[in-house]
């Protein structure tokens, strides 16, 4: 009997372990970094605090020449999928819900289509989170690939589609966002 128990148990832990369970370790600098401090670790809408935590950054980098702003996006992207992949094998989950940098980096997308403004943050933080949540092509098919680059492009894909949307506001009615 002892044996059938320790090896159900074996299971059991085998089962949870790849479902994600209980990381072994505690957070590391990559894994806090991917959940943007704690706002990936928020028990309620973590995607959303994450970006919500993202619009500092926006009005810091807005404040840079254009080429400089690109380079720390880019710089920035990159950073995102490293710590991404790390977070996803501490959290034995690639797509965990306290990686939360994706987000950041789909926020700064989408705030890169415009001048930055209050209520140009404002309407990009609402934009970015409909196009986050409904994923239309090629989000949807970016959030299919399964590793830290997946993770971080099909929210790079929302925020081009929210930064597009966000341009055409600025475009069609002028002064609304200023």
């Amino acid at each position: 009997m002892i044996p059938f128990i320790a090896e159900s148990l074996e299971r059991y832990r085998t089962r949870r372990a790849s479902a994600g369970g209980r990381p072994a370790t505690p957070p590391g600098g990559w894994t806090v970094l991917a959940a943007w401090g704690p706002c990936g670790f928020s028990p309620i809408a973590p995607g959303t605090v994450g970006t919500l935590g993202a619009v500092p950054l926006a009005w810091a980098v807005a404040r840079l020449e254009p080429l400089p702003s690109a380079a720390f996006l880019l710089a920035f992207l990159a950073l995102a999928v490293h710590a991404s992949t790390r977070a996803g094998r501490h959290w034995r989950v690639v797509d965990a819900s306290q990686i939360v940098i994706d987000e950041v980096v789909g926020y700064l997308v989408t705030m890169a289509f415009v001048p930055f403004t209050w209520p140009a943050a404002a309407a990009g933080f609402l934009l970015f989170r409909l196009f986050d949540v409904t994923k239309p092509w090629p989000a949807s098919a970016l959030d299919r690939v399964k590793s830290g680059l997946g993770v971080v492009l099909d929210d790079v894909a929302a925020g081009v589609w929210a930064g597009a949307a966000l341009w055409l506001v600025a475009r069609l009615a002028p002064g609304v966002l200023s």
